[in-house]
């Protein structure tokens, strides 16, 4: 099959060409992020590869069926950036990598949590200048903290199960589906509303669906508990950007770790350390001491890459013999509840 490959970066090649060894697709790299000025570059193709940041709404789905695409692959779990049921009119499949690596992500929400809190960054940052002094750097224990979980699938679980059982917290969870294990080790569900005005941290491991865009809003963080660290590692927009700022002026948040951003598909995944980036907002974030930004890198192990690459490849296989696609994507999963 001819596959062209939208958003490459030099390990996508690696891990894809291993997991093509025995050249069964043709696959045509582009560095090139997928949207309407660039669909056409599929051409001669039979399928297309994006990643999260690739557009693939409905303009650029009929663009995409033009040139003769019928199957397209994320190489992601999410999948807000497809309309699914332009998808589905046009006779196109859509495929995803629904678990890579759980244990990638939900070890760097960990790592994140007790970078921010134990003032690991500005830790590091002051040593580099040879300044040994304790002032300021004093952090709190994970050990009996109250900490909310929103979305307990494979990360979510793995992130509360941590948590509760590594660290001794007391951990409140929140998704339409309760984890019996989870239940059986002491995580409680509970509303949402409590979670959110309850817990000392906040997690966030849901997808982006209309009813989860800005899930943490002003009015949110305003009815939060004092002091509220949050980190997210799941879908920028999960999270209003102006209201995080605000919060974080007001003293109600003491700290953010962000791995995704709303606005992030004009920065993340590009060397823009020679540029003026024009995101006031973002510039904004990175003033505070108590903010920790990373690039969307949450995935990024061995281990996950090479999970992305077999399924993605696996899948386009199925596509090209004409069997059932185990991991397609229809219209009605982008209405079904997190």
């Amino acid at each position: 099959m001819d596959v062209t490959v939208f958003s490459t970066k030099p390990y996508d090649r690696r891990f894809l060409d291993a997991a093509n060894a025995q050249g069964q697709h043709s696959l045509h790299y582009l560095e090139a992020r997928l949207d309407a000025d660039t669909a056409a570059l599929a051409f001669g193709s039979t399928a297309v590869c994006v990643f999260v940041n690739d557009c693939v709404d409905r303009a650029v789905l009929t663009q995409l069926h033009a040139c003769g695409i019928r199957t397209v692959a994320l190489r992601c779990a999410g999948y807000n950036q497809v309309d699914l049921a332009a998808a589905e009119a046009l006779g196109m499949a859509v495929v995803r990598v629904p678990a890579y690596s759980p244990h990638a992500v939900a070890e760097f929400t960990v790592a994140l949590m007790l970078a921010l809190d134990r003032n690991i960054p500005r830790a590091w940052a002051r040593v580099r200048e040879n300044n040994f002094a304790l002032d300021g750097l004093i952090g709190r224990n994970l050990n009996g903290r109250t900490v909310g979980v929103v979305g307990t699938g494979r990360i979510g679980a793995l992130v509360a199960r941590t948590l509760r059982a590594g660290f001794g917290c007391e951990v409140l969870a929140r998704d339409v589906v309760h984890d019996p294990a989870l239940e059986a080790i002491g995580v409680r569900y509970v509303p949402i509303d409590t979670l959110l005005t309850t817990s000392e941290i906040v997690s966030l491991h849901c997808p982006l669906t209309p009813a989860t865009h800005h899930l943490v809003n002003a009015a949110v963080i305003a009815a939060a508990r004092p002091g509220l660290l949050l980190v997210n590692t799941s879908r920028g927009a999960l999270v209003d950007t102006r209201a995080l700022i605000a919060g974080l002026k007001s003293h109600k948040l003491s700290g953010v770790a962000l791995d995704v951003y709303e606005q992030e598909a004009d920065l993340f995944f590009e060397d823009l350390s020679n540029e003026i980036i024009q995101d006031d907002d973002f510039q904004r974030l990175l003033t505070f001491p108590n903010v920790l930004v990373t690039g969307h890198q949450a995935f990024l192990t061995e281990e996950a890459l090479t999970a992305i690459a077999e399924t993605t490849l696996a899948s386009l296989d199925d596509a090209q013999a004409g069997r059932p696609l185990q991991h397609q994507l229809r219209a009605e999963t982008a209405l079904s509840p997190s």
